[in-house]
């Protein structure tokens, strides 16, 4: 069990369609957060809205090397944090052949590579019984013809995760690898390349925050897509 109320949590990707409920709730359930995303504009949007629960925010690029040393450093220089939740994502659409190097590479960068960097900088500022949270997708279980470079970066999140918890245990740290079906985030509506397949209505972002913020405190470590309902 982990109790939220005055814990201290780092969210990446805070001003997404599914970071964004997933700050609130972890507000909500009594944790100060930093808040960290590429747009100034909304990160201070979000953090006006949610008033003294904010620590503070960094803008920050997590394609770059030094971004998630950056957002680490700064978000950690109150004290030990007890948990960071990986909520940064991008998406693209198509068959791979048609795939830019610049597409590929931010795919990986954000989805992949940017996480393991953070993880990476913000392990030895965790507190003991602290958490990670990586925000996956459905698709790391079943990978998707027209979305195979978006399928393998999140699979390959996942097997990081799977690795890394038990480094992570020594620490006395909890990982949660999360994976949701398709959820209404506006995601599809924004990729990186391509146009969306026709998909099903998606999952309520706040429901699958709320089952996210609930694994947390309950102290569970995978949630896997049929963790979730529509």
């Amino acid at each position: 069990m982990t109790d939220l109320q005055g814990a201290r949590v780092l969210v990446l990707g805070a001003t997404g369609g599914l970071g964004a409920p997933i700050v609130r709730r972890l507000v909500a359930a009594g944790a100060d957060v930093w808040l960290s995303a590429r747009s100034s504009d909304r990160l201070a949007a979000l953090a006006d809205e949610l008033g003294s629960s904010v620590l503070g925010t960094t803008a920050a690029d997590l394609r770059l090397p030094g971004g998630p040393d950056e957002v680490v450093s700064a978000a950690a220089e109150g004290g030990p944090l007890t948990g960071v939740v990986l909520a940064a994502g991008v998406v693209a659409f198509g068959d791979v052949v048609d795939l830019e190097d610049d597409v590929l590479d931010d795919l990986l960068l954000l989805n992949l590579i940017g996480p393991i960097r953070v993880v990476r900088a913000v392990t030895p500022h965790l507190a003991e019984g602290g958490f990670v949270v990586q925000v996956g997708a459905v698709v790391a279980e079943r990978p998707m013809p027209g979305m195979a470079a978006y399928s393998a970066s999140k699979a390959g999140l996942t097997a990081f995760g799977a690795a890394v918890a038990s480094e992570l245990r020594r620490r006395k740290v909890r990982l949660l690898d999360v994976r949701p079906p398709h959820t209404e985030t506006g995601l599809a509506d924004r990729p990186l390349a391509g146009t969306a397949p026709r998909m099903k209505a998606g999952l309520d972002p706040d429901a699958v925050a709320a089952r996210i913020v609930q694994a947390v405190t309950d102290g569970e470590k995978v949630l896997g897509s049929d963790a979730f309902t529509p």
